[in-house]
């Protein structure tokens, strides 16, 4: 067990180099890439965990799938939490990581907007409509945990990993828009987290736990066990 814990703990961090890493390149001053787009914040994302899940082979690296492995009796239920866990403290390390690397970045946008830089770590709605946002996020992780468990059926090297990533881009762009699309507690918690206890330059904007713990937070749980059983019931895993 301690095996996988590293794994998830590591296979997180490097999503979130990669993830948050590129919302620090598009937004920060001084950055080579700044103003790149959406476009490259979102495959950036996509190609980073296909990456982490080609190092670390059999990881979720998202709670909200180690739940659903649960429901479908892969995973004991007592691996639930310590799973998650290490996804989350993975999620605090990949950001501190990034923030160090761009440290000197940070220090010269202490004039933009400090929410802009709370959205480099974590989530948030363009429309701040909580009842909307969480079936965005809920409708979002069903699509994307189905996608994987219907995926993972297919036993050729390499497809999983690939098709993830992809799977990750198209979602990204065709519903990424209204919350930005975090369907993993780990993703947006752990950033989240980073970001309270970092000292950024210039002052920090309101965490908003409200919205990082109903949207991110609790939605992709739903959305993972009604994919389970979707899976279970019309895909026969």
């Amino acid at each position: 067990m301690m095996h996988q814990l590293v794994a998830e703990f590591l296979g997180t961090a490097l999503m979130i180099i990669f993830g948050v890493g590129v919302h620090c390149c598009e937004v920060l001053n001084t950055s080579k890439y700044q103003g790149s787009g959406h476009i490259f914040a979102i495959t950036t994302w996509g190609f980073g965990i296909t990456i982490s899940l080609f190092i670390f082979g059999d990881v979720s690296i998202n709670p909200a799938m180690v739940v659903a492995q649960a429901v479908l009796g892969n995973i004991p239920w007592a691996n639930v939490i310590p799973y998650s866990i290490a996804e989350v403290l993975g999620g605090v390390a990949g950001s501190v990581a990034v923030y160090i690397a761009y440290a000197d970045q940070f220090k010269a946008s202490v004039d933009i907007d400090r929410v802009k830089i709370r959205n480099i770590f974590s989530t948030n709605p363009n429309v701040r409509n909580l009842p909307r946002n969480f079936f965005v996020e809920f409708i979002d992780t069903f699509i994307f945990i189905t996608a994987i468990l219907a995926i993972a059926r297919i036993h050729t090297p390499g497809i999983v990993p690939i098709s993830v990533g992809l799977l990750v881009w198209a979602i990204g762009m065709g519903m990424g828009g209204p919350t930005g699309f975090a369907m993993n507690l780990a993703r947006d918690m752990g950033p989240r987290i980073a970001h309270a206890i970092l000292p950024i330059p210039g002052g920090k904007a309101d965490n908003d736990w409200q919205y990082g713990i109903l949207v991110p937070g609790i939605a992709p749980f739903l959305g993972a066990i009604c994919a389970a059983f979707f899976a279970k019931g019309f895909l026969g895993l």
